[in-house]
């Protein structure tokens, strides 16, 4: 009874090892079958308008060595480009990917995984100001790295400095003309009205009190003019920045009055509107009130 019994239970161990074993065969088969899902890619509006991809899309994708070998990837969504001054007129052509999937596609087969060699970061911080602490900071803790700031470095960010400096001169040189125009028109718009001036003095006014009120309208005149060139300004922002961004299809902002740019405006436009307006008018109360009244 003992050896049938054993003999039973040894069957019984084996089916069940059978059963688990064809189950196991069955579900390695099942699997490949299952293909595993594409990694995803986000790729520019420019490139999915000119190529037509549309998001769902599958994509193949290589690296430049020619016997790269191809990889397949999903379009999950597009995305603007970072508006970028130095590549104004250049449709973007830019693909994002995760860093391993980029790091697959472009690694040497004989560069170990984890090895690979980074150049540039680029870093943006919340706070401008804390742009030298970050840099002290990067440079003392990170043995062979060396950080710098973007404003007024060398390559492109020199090239912005120098267009800044360049607007520089053609704004002071364009105030500076313009001052000696408005301070021509003034003194033509002033020698009209010097028999009016001529009566006030005869009248009992004095120098002082013609000048006092001339510097008023000057004043109420030159704000007007600031502030209605200013609004001009703000209307025109958007348009402006429409049609450039039509014209050349990116993002960036061409013209932007912030508040800043305001007061440095009306702060130089109505210190000098009445600048000319008394000077105009201080080289004509300087006559008598018999000579300026007689034509």
């Amino acid at each position: 009874m003992a050896r049938i019994h054993t003999h039973r239970r040894r069957g019984r161990v084996a089916c069940r090892v059978t059963a688990f074993a064809l189950v196991g065969i069955l579900t390695a088969t099942a699997l490949p079958a299952q293909e595993a899902p594409l990694p995803s890619i986000l790729v520019a509006r420019q490139l999915a308008a000119v190529e037509g991809i549309a998001i769902g899309d599958e994509v193949e994708l290589a690296g430049d060595e020619p016997a790269g070998e191809a990889r397949r990837f999903r379009v999950i969504g597009t995305y603007e480009p970072t508006a970028d001054p130095m590549r104004l007129g250049v449709p973007s052509r830019g693909i994002r990917m995760h860093l391993t999937d980029l790091l697959a596609l472009t690694r040497d087969p004989a560069t170990p995984a984890g090895t690979e060699d980074v150049d540039e970061i680029n870093v943006a911080l919340q706070d401008p100001a804390d742009a030298n602490a970050f840099i002290d900071d990067v440079n003392t803790r990170v043995v062979g790295a060396f950080a710098t700031s973007s404003t007024g470095a060398s390559g492109a960010g020199s090239t912005f400095v120098v267009l800044e400096r360049f607007h520089m001169a053609i704004a002071i040189v364009t105030i500076a003309a313009a001052t000696v125009f408005l301070l021509a028109l003034t003194v033509m718009l002033v020698e009209e009205r010097r028999a009016t001036v001529g009566v006030l003095r005869l009248i009992g006014f004095s120098a002082r009190r013609i000048l006092l009120q001339v510097l008023i309208e000057g004043v109420l005149l030159a704000g007007t003019g600031a502030l209605f060139g200013l609004g001009l300004a703000v209307a025109s922002e958007s348009l402006i920045n429409r049609f450039f961004q039509w014209r050349y299809d990116t993002a960036l902002i061409f013209v932007h009055v912030t508040p800043a740019v305001a007061v440095t405006s009306l702060s130089i436009a109505v210190p000098l509107g009445v600048l000319a307006t008394v000077a105009a008018s201080w080289a004509l109360l300087r006559r008598g009130g018999l000579r300026l009244a007689r034509r």
